[in-house]
């Protein structure tokens, strides 16, 4: 089969490679539309996740079923299906622990052009299929389900973990796609003033749609002066970010700073360790499990602005000792012998179009 696949970083290019198997809880789907993620952009031509040989990119599709397993029950060939940018392992011990986006790994529920081909192909292999596709409504049109399978749930998780309530005030830092969906989905949840960060005459009158209410931009000084003489000086309820940062998480954070609550709206992650990241120009305070990331944002905040960087080794130093506490937690709770395996986290979103 021919795919379009990284060569190496900087270079790409179609190939040829096996049509993928089948296993038993498993399905082989051909796209029917496609996207391309700023986070394949990274992967290819910036080496975000490292070197890559020969590995077909994409994570963002709409496809039809070729084939599925034997153990497969909710699917059959010729069913046209959402397939969601995340594929956990249903079974794995992590993700019966509640983290299935590190089933398998750190980060592993992010299989597509991350470690395993991806969507660009004639064909692609989805692992458990029964909770990792989800069908499309009759009359569908590809491309809106192609839409739902990474910018729309970004957007919309990060407003549910950000717990946007009637009434609250968010920052919106970036308003491209996923942005837009978090002006969105915080206009769902009920804001009353929704303060977007964006100059692009098209992305502000997307915005304006979606329940946007004023619009700053970084080019006109720092981000946080601005928002606080558009509040009077009051604290912002909640801060969704879109910068380019790392795309796999999707967390929370609660402080009684600037932002009470800001998240990224990259993927799945437990908030158990807070880094500050720039990007773009625009500060990011995102959410992680590893230390290691800990340590950048010290470093990061640093270089980005040093007013920064003395609550980045605060929160540093906090949400170290917050990490190792819940990673203690976690393992104590966990319990190999309970599945959690929804019917399709996909179909929920699909609910919401």
């Amino acid at each position: 089969m021919k795919g379009y696949a990284m060569l190496k970083i900087g270079e790409s290019g179609w190939i040829e490679k096996e049509t993928p198997k089948c296993g038993p809880l498993d399905a082989i789907c051909k796209p029917l539309a496609v996207a391309i993620c700023t986070s394949d952009i990274h992967t290819l031509w910036e080496g975000a996740i490292g070197e890559r040989h020969n590995m077909i990119l994409g994570h963002e599709c709409s496809a039809e079923v070729v084939e599925v397993g034997e153990c497969v029950k909710d699917f059959k060939p010729g069913d046209r299906v959402l397939v969601p940018a995340i594929t956990p392992d249903w079974n794995s011990l992590e993700a019966q622990a509640g983290y299935s986006m590190h089933s398998g790994g750190m980060l592993a529920g992010w299989k597509f052009s991350n470690f395993k081909d991806g969507v660009f192909s004639e064909y692609f292999h989805v692992n458990d299929a029964d909770g990792n596709l989800a069908h499309m409504p009759e009359g569908m049109d590809p491309a809106d389900a192609c839409i739902l399978s990474d910018m729309v749930p970004t957007g919309f998780h990060a407003v549910e973990l950000a717990g946007v309530e009637f009434g609250d005030t968010v920052l919106v830092i970036g308003i491209g796609p996923v942005g837009l969906m978090s002006v969105a989905g915080a206009a769902l949840h009920g804001a009353s003033r929704i303060i977007a960060v964006g100059t692009r005459p098209v992305c502000v009158e997307a915005a304006k749609g979606y329940g946007a209410t004023d619009f700053i931009s970084y080019k006109d000084g720092p981000i946080w002066e601005q928002v606080m003489e558009l509040t009077g000086g009051k604290a912002l309820t909640a801060s969704a970010s879109t910068a380019a940062a790392a795309r796999p998480s999707r967390t929370l954070s609660r402080h009684s700073s600037l932002a009470e609550r800001l998240v990224t709206s990259t993927t799945s992650v437990p908030a158990t360790t807070s880094t500050f990241l720039a990007s773009s120009g625009a500060l990011v305070w995102a959410t992680r499990t590893s230390v290691a990331a800990s340590c950048l944002a010290a470093v990061c905040a640093w270089r980005s602005s040093p007013a920064w960087s003395l609550l980045a080794v605060w929160t540093f130093t906090q949400r170290l000792l917050t990490s190792i506490t819940a990673g203690i937690t976690s393992r104590r709770l966990s319990s190999p012998c309970v599945i959690s395996h929804p019917t399709s986290s996909s179909q929920l979103l699909l609910s919401t179009r």
